[in-house]
């Protein structure tokens, strides 16, 4: 009966709290544009009921001696104001107890926030609005109180009187006016950076522009000056204003870098006027000085913002949010996962003492002394940590694993001799009654709720019960390995669920490949948010091996691509781009853009080796290699980790390795280059090796129905409108057999190649990788085209294929002989 009380618990708990409720309102645009017209409107009430208030004040007062409750609920008392009892007590409480005419500038504060809540727009920046704000409270109504004498009227306010009283009884009145003078200059010069340079650099410049038209002599006197520094200071700031209040204008933009640059290159301008004195038509010469001034462009200047203008603009605009476009986008709640079992390790002292016992017995027999043993209860497999005595070589007891094994009549008994960091020897021995790890339990750990990871993984508890999260993008790549039945399509749904739970569609995509085509295959609901494919390809999720090859090398695209992006940037990896790219220092018009993580999947690795080989392993070699800086990172997952299947190449470019149960030890050094894989009890026990040593752990449990209910979850809410597009990539055109071939069995690029080999008379296919940037197998093909089109000769072993064409003019006579017909 207590059992079930507590599922009961459980099942009404998933109830969404109130918080939460408002905080989903929160984010609703339709919220933020009533309150931003709420704003409005209670600014524009506040106006109005001020302007009256000034005007009909003295006739009010005497309704002002009674409560506030009491005036607004007899309707016997009647009041001046244009907006009633409730304009009266505003103009009441504001302007005659508080600021006087300084409680103006408290609606337009307001007005300021509804039109950037509800419109976006916002004429000035609100930081600035609301400085002004505050100093004009106090410092305009005790300004009003000092100039009135020092006395309470409605034009000062009951501040600005107190604050004025105060200060007086403290330096006069001579002093009072002197303070309030200073105060005023440090306020514009602190707070609104107007200093006397730059007073006067206006002043100049508007002089300038005035004068300039009229008569060349006074051109001539302000040239020798040296203004040109002050001038660079101040019309870069105008410049920048402009543009940035106004972003899309582009056709005002060359006007004002004219302004600016007629400006700044006095030098030039000093030599022409000199020549234009002895000319009759001094006047078309500074327009014709214009142009090339204008070809050198401050461009340079606007790409390259400084810090100052950098933060006026993510002040202005805000930083780019890339999950703006699914702003009510909810990660998956915990509730759709199940608690498989009760998360407890049950600690059987029977089994503990008895393996102790067996442990110590079979080692006393052969003469190993022990001097301590300690034992920590995982959830499958308990550890058991021995220190020998004195003189006892590790080998000896390594080489007693079976016999070990035997005494305790277990499968699965591992040896770590020694325990890296601890000076001890470890045996593992799996737990009579072994404890499920739920994905539930792993994902509302500590670890992982506020883990700061790129790509965070849960894997599954550690033996001493501790979850273990991972970081893909540190990997960065994973290599997955494990018989059949042992847990290995589990752990794939795992890691995909870390994910899933912790990431936002915008940031990261995953690229699913699975040749049995019933593993992945519930992740198609989640296509348009988190998958990413091919163009003019109906399923996300590829399970033909030439779309797996083309898929491929259109991610070599795709890492190129983001690699001259990062180039343009000057920044070494996705992270720095990004941050770069949210802090607005990056022009989309450029190309630039935010770029998600991409994950590529691969189940069944095997499959994909024997039917397509190296025109799989190739780019995927390519990938592992280069692929980590840009954001892309690869899980590849088999079933049998053999050399022909986990060649060299890509063992060097996968440190992070996962092994399940395997069945041979040559299997488990294939993909651990370590024994210990073959020594696991299956259902979920697998090692890890993150690069540098080996953990055991217990994978997390994740059940098909969760995995379905996570992706109908995520599939009902809102979606982009496809599904993330990978670069376009024309595969490869096979030939058909020898002989002459048709036009459309041509490759595309037959053409190219045949013109690079006339041009250079020299027939070999790394001639044509060189310059089309092709693979090896197409150029191949290519170079066995243009032989069977007569354009090269036959293959002579180490020498070069001979050119049978001997310039470009018979190659398109050969190419297009029809053409040739009608010209004659």
């Amino acid at each position: 009966m207590a059992k079930t009380k507590k599922q009961t618990k459980k099942t009404s708990k998933p109830k969404t709290p109130l918080f939460e409720g408002w905080k989903e309102a929160a984010k609703d645009r339709s919220v933020h544009v009533v309150v931003g017209l709420a704003l409005i409107f209670i600014a524009a009430f506040m106006t109005i009921a001020f302007i009256s208030f000034l005007f009909s004040w003295d006739a009010d007062q005497s309704q002002f001696q009674q409560s506030f409750w009491e005036l607004m609920g007899n309707p016997e008392y009647e009041v001046s104001n244009i907006l009633s009892k409730l304009g009266a007590a505003l103009g009441q409480v504001f302007v005659f107890k508080w600021f006087g005419i300084a409680a103006f500038a408290i609606p337009i504060f307001l007005g300021a926030i509804g039109l950037k809540v509800s419109f976006k727009f916002s004429p000035y920046p609100l930081l600035k609005i609301f400085r002004v704000t505050v100093f004009l409270s106090l410092w305009l109504s005790a300004f009003t109180a000092f100039l009135a004498g020092v006395e309470h009227t409605v034009l000062s306010g009951g501040v600005g009187y107190y604050v004025a009283t105060f200060l007086r009884s403290w330096m006069g009145m001579l002093g009072l006016g002197l303070l309030f003078v200073f105060t005023l200059i440090a306020w514009l010069v602190l707070v609104m950076k107007v200093t006397p340079d730059s007073l006067a650099a206006g002043a100049k410049a508007i002089l300038q522009k005035l004068s300039r038209p009229k008569t060349e002599p006074i051109a001539e006197t302000t040239v020798p000056t040296p203004t040109p520094a002050v001038e660079d200071e101040v019309a870069p700031e105008v410049d920048f204003d402009q543009n940035e209040e106004t972003e899309e204008e582009t056709v005002e933009e060359p006007q004002l870098k004219s302004e600016l640059e007629i400006k700044t290159p006095q030098p030039e301008a000093e030599v022409e006027v000199e020549a234009s004195n002895t000319e009759p038509e001094p006047k078309p010469e500074p327009t014709s000085s214009e142009g090339p001034e204008m070809d050198v462009e401050a461009a340079v200047e606007e790409e390259s913002l400084s810090e100052k203008e950098v933060n006026k603009k993510v002040k202005e605009f805000g930083e780019y949010d890339p999950k703006l476009d699914l702003s009510r986008f909810k990660l998956p709640p915990l509730d759709l996962l199940v608690e498989h079992g009760d998360g407890n390790i049950t600690i059987d002292q029977e089994e503990l003492e008895a393996n102790k016992n067996n442990i110590v017995n079979t080692l006393q027999n052969y003469k190993i002394g022990i001097e301590k043993i300690k034992a920590t209860i995982g959830p499958t497999v308990t550890l058991y940590e021995i220190i020998p005595e004195a003189g006892v070589r590790i080998s000896k007891i390594k080489n007693l694993e079976d016999d070990i094994a035997l005494s305790l009549a277990a499968l699965g008994i591992r040896i770590i001799a020694p325990i890296p960091g601890r000076g001890t020897i470890g045996i593992e021995v799996p737990n009579k009654n072994a404890s499920v790890v739920s994905m539930r339990a792993v994902l509302t750990s500590e670890k992982f709720q506020n883990t700061k990871f790129d790509l965070p993984v849960a894997l599954g508890k550690t033996i001493s019960n501790e979850t273990l999260v991972a970081d893909l993008a540190k990997m960065p790549h994973l290599l997955m390995a494990g018989a059949t039945g042992q847990g290995k399509s589990v752990g794939l749904n795992a890691i995909l669920a870390s994910i899933l739970y912790k990431k936002h569609p915008a940031q990261v995509k995953f690229v699913l490949v699975d040749p049995k085509k019933v593993e992945l295959t519930l992740y198609n609901k989640i296509e348009r948010h988190y998958l990413a494919k091919l163009p003019d390809t109906e399923d996300a999720i590829i399970t033909d091996t030439s779309k797996v090859i083309n898929t491929l090398n259109s991610l070599c695209i795709e890492m190129d691509n983001r690699y001259e992006l990062l180039k343009s940037a000057m920044v070494r990896n996705i992270k720095e781009y990004n941050a770069k790219f949210i802090n607005r220092k990056l022009n989309p018009e450029e190309g630039h853009r935010y770029l998600p993580y991409i994950v590529l999947v691969i189940d069944e690795f095997a499959d994909l080796i024997m039917t397509a080989g190296k025109e799989v392993e190739t780019p995927i070699a390519r990938l592992a290699q280069l692929a980590r800086a840009i954001g892309i990172h690869l899980i590849i997952a088999t079933q049998r980790p053999s050399v022909n299947v986990i060649t060299g190449i890509i063992k060097a470019n996968f440190p992070a390795r996962i092994a399940f149960r395997v069945t041979s030890k040559i299997d488990s050094r294939t993909i651990l280059d370590a024994g210990g894989a073959d020594q696991l009890i299956g259902k979920g026990d697998m090692l890890f090796s993150p690069g540098n040593e080996l953990i055991r752990l217990q994978c997390a449990f994740l059940d098909t129905p969760e995995v379905d209910e996570i992706t109908e979850y995520i599939g009902n809410q809102q979606a982009y409108p496809e599904a993330y597009l990978l670069p376009e990539y024309v595969g490869e055109e096979s030939s058909g057999g020898g002989g002459a071939l048709a036009d459309e069995d041509r490759d595309a690029l037959f053409e190219d190649a045949a013109r690079i080999v006339v041009i250079h008379q020299q027939g070999s296919a790394s001639l044509l990788q060189r310059k089309l940037k092709l693979g090896y197998n197409r150029a191949g093909r290519i170079v066995d085209q243009l032989e069977a089109a007569g354009i090269i000769g036959p293959f002579e072993g180490s020498k070069a294929r001979q050119v049978l064409v001997p310039d470009e003019v018979s190659l398109e006579q050969k190419l297009n002989p029809g053409s040739a017909d009608i010209e004659s």
